[in-house]
């Protein structure tokens, strides 16, 4: 592991490092590899994805507006949705929620139509735990889809949201056995590795090394992920300043609600942060 003062790789948390490795059709081959081993226990396998448009408007004036980490397609019509959440927000299940009702509002054509829908997932990599221990300590990953109460049998199939605590996966390199073992342990340390792991020595690991390293990068890449990786560092300092001040941590989550309720009001950035009693650069990271 490295230390802060030297990245040899870029941080998969930053939206440019996240964006760079699962989001261009350069290097959907990583995406791929990722989502066939967080389903390993799925029927079929996905050979091919197809990237859609990540920002969605609503369908009329004044709708919210959705922005997706990646979102893509499937040859078979299902749609997937991966977001890297680098921190936890009050109403972060809503939210995500929220984000499925697009990919199955979009699949209603136009005039008559039976109600058929395919596959939807969404994908949260958590940089944070579920609150209230909600989930044993040594529970990472979490499939969830719509249940019966009574006999717990799944009452619909084609819709399922995944989350991963990403602070709980604590294997070592001698640990990792599964494709998934591999790819939960090159999220959770990439920009800390010095060298890349003996464990990691499949084709598709040596491509996102190769897509990784920093040294590699254009003068403009470069930029653009330093400015990336300044944001995320602001973005965390704010949550761990709130979290040392200790009661100004429930101010703080006050805020996020007050930010996102006037958000959902349609007001602009400048408005917000001043019913927010905030500065316009720090709700724009809250937002994000």
């Amino acid at each position: 592991m490295a230390d802060d003062t030297r990245e040899i790789f870029i941080n998969p948390y930053t939206d440019f490092g996240f964006k760079k490795l699962f989001g261009t059709e350069m290097n959907k081959d990583l995406l791929i590899s990722f989502l066939n081993a967080l389903f390993n226990n799925s029927e079929r396998e996905i050979e091919d994805v197809q990237y859609l448009n990540g920002e969605n408007l609503g369908d009329g004036y004044g709708d919210r507006r959705s922005v997706f980490d990646v979102y893509c397609m499937t040859k078979d019509g299902s749609r997937f949705i991966v977001e890297m959440q680098k921190a936890e927000q009050t109403y972060f299940k809503d939210r995500s929620v929220y984000y499925a009702t697009t990919p199955i509002r979009q699949q209603a054509p136009k005039g008559k139509w039976d109600y058929h829908l395919e596959d939807v997932y969404t994908v949260g990599i958590l940089n944070f735990e579920f609150p209230n221990d909600e989930y044993p300590a040594d529970s990472y990953r979490h499939e969830v889809k719509l249940k019966d109460v009574e006999d717990n049998h799944v009452f619909y199939n084609k819709l399922t949201f995944v989350y991963l605590e990403m602070p709980k996966f604590n294997k070592s390199e001698d640990e990792l056995v599964t494709m998934f073992d591999k790819w939960m342990f090159v999220l959770r340390n990439l920009s800390r590795l010095l060298e890349r792991p003996k464990a990691l020595q499949d084709r598709i690991f040596q491509r996102l090394f190769d897509q990784a390293e920093i040294a590699k990068y254009s003068d403009a890449e470069r930029r653009l992920y330093e400015a990336s990786q300044k944001e995320y560092w602001d973005y965390t300092s704010t949550l761990e300043t709130a979290e040392r001040k200790g009661i100004q941590l429930g101010m703080f989550h006050e805020k996020i609600d007050t930010i996102h309720r006037l958000q959902s009001m349609g007001l602009s950035l400048e408005q917000i942060a001043q019913g927010a009693d905030m500065k316009v650069d720090e709700v724009r990271k809250l937002l994000q």
